[in-house]
């Protein structure tokens, strides 16, 4: 699995979402984006990447756009390999 696709499963099995909502899926636009599935995201996304999200970040991942941004620019994720 390359690493978009770990992205994208993470938000599908955090949120219940479908893959089609993806690029619009933003905090409190979906029932389990809460407080609560903010937690469960970053601990996902934390295991499934094997790395320590910082709480500045933490706060900043207010979407799947975002996530993205912040995992390419400050964690070193390559999402273009694909």
């Amino acid at each position: 699995m390359n690493n978009l696709q770990k992205l994208n499963t993470v938000f599908i099995t955090s949120f219940e979402i479908d893959e089609s909502q993806l690029d619009d899926v933003a905090y409190n636009t979906v029932a389990l984006w809460d407080s609560v599935g903010q937690m469960i995201l970053i601990t996902n996304l934390e295991e499934q990447f094997d790395i320590m999200i910082d709480m500045e970040d933490i706060m900043d991942i207010n979407s799947y756009k975002a996530a993205k941004s912040i995992l390419t620019e400050k964690y070193n994720i390559d999402f273009k390999n694909v």
